[in-house]
């Protein structure tokens, strides 16, 4: 697994020239290609999968859907997990493989975050569910709602009705974050698929292919940072090294956390770190700087745990350390998020390090 806060950065230095050009010519044999880079394409647009076979990550998730595409007879499916791993893009594709040329007329994609009351529900769905549209034997129309756990209970209660009335010629399919926050009776009309994060080996597959693609400068520490920031979301990874390459021509780490504007991952483990070493005036004063620079308290806390799940040190100590950093959690989200809560688990981590061998 590829993890900042396991390499040791140096400072960048000048970065290799790069002509940043919109047409890069590839020589192939004799035959030379001209691929137009379009610079107004958002990269989370550009690459977004087509196929199944595109789809980086949960693959025992996809290939279920493939079966439900090859008999055709697809049911009302609801995909459930976090931002950016593939949920509204699977069933893009699927409605692609089922409808074929007929996907414009026979697909309704809306946003229930903002479409998201029960007239939305009456008026588009409903009336869309009634139109008439020509499609091959065994094919149904396809209605898409994203964010489909931001509905109101009453738009929730007047779809799962109309879910009932056009069972014959439509299907639907909900992608949102908290399949909780779906009524029972939606979830017992549809078979529930469950997506889980991106590994950061398949975010950093994904990076590569397109930075030889954009003829990305970068160095491994770069992509290693959007890795990082990105936490198993692949928008915001797109998105990240999107910024950082128009930003500075040149990713690396330096450049990403200036883009990102969250607490550098080397900064924290050297403060945890020096909470080890039980030396609190040095842990402070990182702690100190972090504060002057003006990161949000939940930003900082949220950072000293994914650095300190990977610390090297003893076991019994990085558990100790885990869990108070977890009640300091509680707690700031709690709206205790001063200053004084993020130095006292300093002390805290010292006096963990002073009082367990190591």
């Amino acid at each position: 697994m590829l993890l900042v806060m396991d390499v040791d950065i140096a400072e960048a230095g000048p970065s290799t020239s790069a002509v940043v050009t919109n047409l890069t010519e590839e020589s192939t044999g004799s035959q030379t290609t001209t691929v137009k880079s379009d610079l107004n394409t958002p990269w989370i647009e550009k690459y977004r999968p087509k196929t199944f076979s595109d789809i980086v990550g949960n693959e025992e998730t996809v290939l279920r859907l493939e079966k439900f595409s090859s008999c055709g007879n697809v049911p009302n499916i609801i995909i459930a997990g976090p931002p950016g791993v593939g949920k509204t893009t699977t069933i893009l594709a699927l409605a692609r493989i089922l409808l074929g040329s007929a996907f414009k007329e026979a697909v309704l994609e809306l946003n229930a975050s903002s479409d998201r009351g029960i007239e939305t529900v009456r008026n588009k769905i409903k009336m869309f569910a009634q139109q008439k549209v020509t499609l091959p034997p065994g094919r149904h129309k396809i209605i898409i709602l994203d964010e489909a756990d931001s509905m109101t209970d009453g738009a929730q209660q007047a779809l799962r009705r109309t879910m009932e009335l056009w069972s014959n010629t439509t299907r639907f399919a909900l992608a949102c974050n908290n399949s909780d926050k779906i009524i029972e009776a939606i979830q017992s009309r549809c078979a529930m698929l469950r997506y889980g994060k991106l590994s950061d080996q398949e975010i950093m597959t994904q990076l590569l292919k397109v930075c030889k693609i954009e003829g990305v400068s970068y160095s491994a520490d770069g992509l290693e940072a959007v890795v990082f920031t990105s936490q198993g979301d692949m928008r915001q990874a797109l998105n990240n090294l999107q910024s950082t390459w128009n930003g500075f021509k040149h990713v690396d780490s330096t450049n990403v956390f200036k883009v990102c504007d969250e607490p550098h991952p080397l900064l924290i483990k050297e403060m945890l770190l020096e909470c080890v070493d039980q030396n609190i005036s040095k842990a402070y004063k990182i702690m100190a700087h972090l504060w002057k620079l003006g990161y949000a308290p939940e930003d900082i806390i949220v950072n000293i745990f994914r650095v300190a799940k990977h610390l090297e040190i003893k076991e019994s100590l990085k558990l100790k350390f885990i869990m108070e950093i977890g009640q300091v959690h509680i707690r700031i989200v709690g709206g205790l998020n001063s200053l004084l809560q993020l130095s006292a688990l300093l002390a805290k981590l010292c006096t963990l390090s002073a009082t367990t061998e190591k």
